[in-house]
């Protein structure tokens, strides 16, 4: 749990997520393969490829012999937040301020990033004679987004506009966003930035019985982490993978999101290292998508299904959708709940209301790559897209199991039967 919570404290933006669990491989004899190099592959050893410096792909390949395929868990890196516009600085005539010019990233609850303490995080790209260099960056300042005072807004009504309410205060008119660079970056050329938004609270338990986990980022840096560390600790007897993509928050439209060939790309080219038929491999394949279920809100159960509602600390949730923005089927449903049973964890069957949108995930969009069985699951938590989240204790022990049991676990596909062994 500690290593959870220190996770979620230090990764402030998708970078930093993705080089977190970078470190973590790299401590457990994982080796990095590029992917401008030629893949050498030996059985029974670990890899990891990172593209655009937020997502990452670790996979295990294990004894090569007889019929292999990939059991894959996918998640993401990124979460809701404001993202730093170019020359950020905006100072106005009227008053005694400088301001940062933001825009959103996502779908976050506005108003749960008021009167934070907030950071600066992410990546910039300085300049030398003959290259450019990215560094990852973690601003030291502390800046606020202040909301409006009661006695100025007698109705309490808000409704944000981003372009006036969200724009957090950096100090006083003799402040600018280059002064806060120069002092992290001091004298190097900075030519581009990927900075955000992100909340500078720690991570807690809560509850009477510190049943509860409270956290920034909780979507879906939970599901990455242990996604991971399920990986890392099991002995693989298909080709293992975990998949960590970033933009799931926007759609997944980058060359390394979901929708990319990022994932197809990197299990062609194990096929092909180790000799193998993709098209043979992929058929004896499958994958989790792994984000988080909305649990039932404590004061709001007319928001859920009348007759699937999920609770926090009772089980992973299963979740379905008629439309398919989630890839659960009969089939995948009835994979994943045996893998389930053989860990010996309790699984829950997630629907939106008939008469309410929903929510998609990267199941569906990594499906459009990869034609494999798909099954989208999580875990039940509250609030998801603020920027301070709640889940269950229990809850993250479940997965860790449930994903420990599929990574060991080879499945064949055989007509309409499939063995799990």
């Amino acid at each position: 749990m500690k290593d959870l919570m220190n996770y979620l404290d230090n990764s402030y933006s998708a970078f930093h997520a993705v080089k977190n669990l970078e470190e973590k491989l790299v401590n457990k004899g994982f080796k990095k393969l590029e992917e401008n190099e030629k893949w050498n592959l030996e059985e029974n050893n670990s890899y990891y490829v990172i593209r655009n410096t937020s997502s990452i792909i670790a996979f295990k390949v294990p004894e090569i012999k007889g019929t292999l395929g990939f059991n894959i868990v996918a998640s993401h890196s990124d979460s809701p937040s404001y993202k730093i516009k170019p020359n950020a600085t905006m100072k106005d005539l009227r008053n005694d301020y400088a301001k940062l010019n933001t825009e959103t990233y996502g779908g976050p609850i506005t108003y749960t990033w008021l009167d934070r303490p907030l950071g600066i995080a992410g990546r910039v790209f300085v300049e030398n004679e003959k290259s450019l260099t990215e560094e990852l960056v973690n601003l030291d300042d502390t800046i606020i987004i202040p909301s409006v005072a009661i006695h100025l807004n007698r109705s309490g009504e808000f409704n944000p506009n981003p372009q006036v309410d969200m724009l957090p205060l950096i100090g006083d008119a003799d402040t600018t966003f280059e002064d806060m660079l120069e002092k992290k970056l001091q004298d190097k050329q900075i030519i581009s930035t990927d900075l955000f938004l992100y909340n500078k609270e720690k991570a807690m338990l809560l509850g009477a019985n510190k049943e509860y986990l409270a956290s920034s980022r909780i979507d879906d840096l939970e599901c990455a982490y242990i996604s991971m560390d399920a990986l890392i600790n099991t002995e693989a007897k298909n080709v293992t993978i975990c998949a960590v993509f970033n933009n799931e928050e926007v759609g997944s439209r980058s060359a390394n999101g979901a929708a990319s060939t990022f994932l197809k790309d990197t299990t062609e080219r194990i096929s092909k290292a180790l000799n193998k038929d993709i098209l043979e491999m992929l058929a004896n394949s499958f994958i989790i998508s792994s984000d988080n279920a909305h649990a039932l809100h404590p004061n709001h159960p007319e928001k859920a299904d009348p007759t699937n509602m999920v609770y926090m600390n009772k089980g992973i949730v299963v979740k379905h959708q008629a439309g398919l923005n989630y890839t659960t089927d009969a089939l995948s449903e009835a994979i994943f709940k045996k893998i389930c049973k053989l860990a010996n964890v309790p699984y829950q069957d997630y629907t939106n209301r008939s008469d309410q949108r929903g929510g998609g995930t990267l199941g569906a969009i990594s499906q459009t790559q990869l034609s494999i069985p798909s099954v989208d699951i999580g875990l039940a938590q509250l609030a998801m897209h603020s920027t301070y989240e709640t889940c269950g204790v229990k809850d993250i022990d479940y997965m860790m199991k449930a994903l420990s049991k599929f990574y060991t676990v080879k499945l064949k596909f055989i007509n309409n039967n499939i063995e799990i062994c």
